[in-house]
């Protein structure tokens, strides 16, 4: 519930609350977490009446619509033909995009001059050697 949040970001909540609450603190606390028990009984309740209506066994993550559906209206096999043909296109696009990777890595690899030291001669993929870079004229030169 707290993963956004770091450890003095908590601590400055728990001071404002009590700034503002004060000695009510301790009352406005067990308030909320008396709400939570009773929202989460009506929600026990009701998934209870559903089960009871539908006649099957209903979980409060398989109300979600997409969870329904495949739970209590597509089989298996149904499922299964759904995801075929898009099955074929996800692979061919995985590879791609892996192989696009894998081109970006050595192009980044052969692009990378910190691994080159100042004044060596490195052989490219060809067997050459690379000229140092020319050196353009500056204004100590002119003057």
């Amino acid at each position: 519930m707290f993963e956004n949040l770091n450890w003095w970001e908590i601590g400055a909540l728990l001071l404002l609350a009590l700034l503002i609450f004060g000695d009510r603190l301790p009352n406005v606390i067990s308030d909320g977490l008396r709400m939570v028990r009773n929202l989460r009984a009506m929600a026990r309740n009701a998934t209870g009446d559903l089960s009871r209506e539908l006649g099957t066994d209903i979980q409060l993550e398989d109300l979600h619509p997409k969870a329904f559906i495949r739970k209590h209206l597509l089989s298996e096999e149904d499922e299964q033909a759904i995801r075929k043909p898009l099955q074929g296109v996800y692979d061919s696009l995985r590879s791609d995009v892996t192989g696009v990777h894998d081109d970006l890595k050595d192009v980044a690899r052969s692009a990378d001059l910190r691994a080159r030291t100042p004044g060596a001669a490195t052989a490219t993929s060809g067997g050459a050697a690379m000229a140092p870079a020319p050196r353009t004229a500056s204004y100590d030169d002119a003057t």
